[in-house]
């Protein structure tokens, strides 16, 4: 059985190289502000290993569902469209908490374009299991 994603495959590129550079700006912080582990006292670290934390928690689940969608023949310009969404949601969301713990225009795209793909995706396969079970 020849199985090709190739739209799954780009984003789960592109946001793989994102969660690397954010990885790689929690060690740069953790040498500059000599913690080994946990966050210290610095609050720049905290930020960081939090932006991180929030990409664990929500990428790996929109991922899985972009591969269900292209193994389910969803249209491409809606799998590339949620696979943007989702990288530029990603984007401004570590840029939003970079910029302010308190609440900005980046991080408000970034929480609401991240909800936004998911439920479009949840909402896409609940559909297209309705469908397929009548």
């Amino acid at each position: 059985m020849d199985i090709n994603l190739p739209i799954s495959m780009l984003y789960a590129g592109l946001l793989t190289l994102l969660y690397f550079a954010l990885s790689v700006n929690i060690i740069r912080l953790r040498w500059r502000d000599r913690v080994g582990l946990g966050t210290g006292d610095s609050q720049d670290l905290k930020v960081a290993v939090r932006i991180h934390g929030n990409f664990a928690e929500y990428v790996p689940l929109s991922l899985l569902l972009l591969v269900v969608m292209e193994l389910q023949g969803a249209a491409v310009d809606l799998l590339y469209g949620l696979g943007a969404a989702l990288f530029v949601a990603r984007i401004c969301h570590a840029l939003g908490l970079t910029m302010s713990v308190g609440p900005s225009w980046a991080r408000t795209v970034g929480v609401m374009g991240t909800f936004s793909v998911l439920l479009l995706q949840a909402g896409y396969l609940i559909g297209a299991f309705i469908g397929g079970a009548l």
